[in-house]
C-alpha cells in the first residue's frame, strides 16, 4: 500500500487511505490505534527521505569545499594538509579504540561484582516470527545500553536455542558479547542460587524499594504480553521464586497498562543502579506518550508530529546504541 506521496502530503491523507484498507473485525480502538501507527510510519518514512536528500547533499558540499580548497593550494601546503587530515583520523581511530577496551573491562568486571539480570527466552513458542526479531531487537539495545554504563550489570540470557538463538546468532558481533548465553533455563543454570531469583512482574504484590545486589533479577523476554497476561507471575509461583515489580505506581501514571518492553525495563534498572532514584529513572526512560496528562503536563489526544518527534528520538537513540553494539 503507498501512504507517501511524491509531493510528501501522504502522512495527511493516511486516514483516508487507511479506511477504504481496515482489517475486519477490528474493534473501533484497534482501527484507531492503526491508524495512529500508519501516521507515525507515514511521518516517519517521509522525515527518512528528506534526511537522506540533506545527508547526500551534506556531503556533497563539504568534499567540494575540500577539493576546492587544496586547488587553492601549494604543492607543499596540500602535501602538509592532507598529512594533518591523516593524523586526525588516526587520533579519533585510536581514541575509540581506547573507549572500546574501557567498556570491554568494565563489562569483565561486571561479571565479578556487577548486579546480575537475566533475560527470560523461553516464551520464542508463544511468539511469532517478526515478534521474535522484535525481542532479538530489544536485547540488542539492551546490550548497547548496558555496554555504554559506567557501571554495568551483568546480564544473562537463559532458554537461549531455537529459533531465538539463530535469531541471535545473526546480529553482527553477537560471539563476541561479554553476557553469559545459557541453552538451559535459569532454574537449571542456577539452581544453587534459587533462594535469589527474583521476577519482575507486573502482576506481583511485592514492590521494589531497592536493588539488592545479591537477587537475581529476571525480565520476562515476551513481545505483545497483553495475549498472555499473568504468564510471567505464573511461571514464577509455579517455580517457587521470589517476584517484584518497579515501583512505577508510586511515581507515575501510565495511560494504559504498566507493561514496558524488555529494553524499557533493563533501561531502568541501568539507570536506577546509577542514580538510586526510581523516580528519575522512569521520567529518564518511559516514553511521555505513554504517561498520562498529569504526569507529562500535555494534554492527551491524537497522535501527532510530536508524538512522531519522540519516537523518531528514540529510535535515533537505538539505532546509535544498536551500532555501537554492532562494533563491538
Amino acid at each position: 500500500m503507498e501512504i507517501i506521496e511524491e509531493n510528501g502530503e501522504g502522512s495527511e491523507n493516511i486516514s483516508e487511505v487507511q479506511v477504504n484498507s481496515q482489517p475486519s473485525g477490528l474493534s473501533k480502538t484497534a482501527q484507531k490505534k492503526r491508524l495512529k501507527q500508519l501516521r507515525y510510519e507515514a511521518i516517519k518514512a517521509e522525515k527518512k527521505a528528506k534526511m537522506k536528500v540533506e545527508k547526500k547533499r551534506e556531503g556533497e558540499r563539504k568534499r567540494r569545499e575540500w577539493e576546492e580548497k587544496l586547488a587553492s593550494l601549494s604543492e607543499e601546503e596540500r602535501s602538509k594538509l592532507i598529512e594533518e587530515r591523516k593524523g586526525q583520523r588516526k587520533e579519533r581511530m585510536e581514541k575509540r579504540s581506547e573507549e572500546r577496551e574501557q567498556k570491554i573491562q568494565r563489562l569483565t568486571k561486571a561479571k565479578e561484582n556487577g548486579q546480575n539480570i537475566i533475560i527470560d527466552l523461553e516464551f520464542s513458542h508463544l511468539m511469532s516470527r517478526a515478534e521474535i526479531q522484535s525481542l532479538v531487537q530489544q536485547i540488542m539495545y539492551c546490550y548497547a545500553v548496558n555496554r555504554k554504563c559506567s557501571s554495568p550489570a551483568h546480564l544473562w540470557l537463559t532458554g537461549c536455542k531455537g529459533d531465538m538463538e539463530s535469531q541471535l546468532q545473526r546480529l553482527p558481533g553477537f560471539d563476541k558479547w561479554i553476557i553469559e548465553k545459557e541453552n538451559r533455563s535459569y532454574i537449571e543454570a542456577l539452581e544453587d542460587h534459587k533462594e535469589n531469583l527474583v521476577y519482575l512482574t507486573a502482576d506481583s504484590d511485592t514492590v521494589l524499594d531497592d536493588l539488592d545486589p545479591n537477587k537475581i533479577y529476571i525480565v520476562g523476554g515476551l513481545v505483545d504480553r497483553n495475549r498472555w497476561k499473568g504468564i510471567t507471575m505464573k511461571k514464577a509461583q509455579e517455580q517457587g521464586i521470589q517476584t517484584g515489580k518497579l515501583p512505577i505506581g508510586n511515581y507515575l501514571k501510565m495511560s494504559s497498562s504498566q507493561v514496558l518492553t524488555v529494553n524499557q525495563v533493563l533501561e531502568i534498572l541501568l539507570k536506577f543502579l546509577e542514580t538510586r532514584d526510581w523516580e528519575a529513572s522512569f521520567f529518564q526512560v518511559i516514553p511521555q506518550r505513554k504517561r498520562c496528562e498529569a504526569d507529562s503536563g500535555e494534554p492527551q489526544g491524537e497522535e501527532d508530529e510530536e508524538d512522531c518527534q519522540e519516537k523518531d528520538n528514540e529510535s535515533g537513540r537505538k539505532k546509535q546504541c544498536i551500532e555501537a553494539a554492532s562494533n563491538s
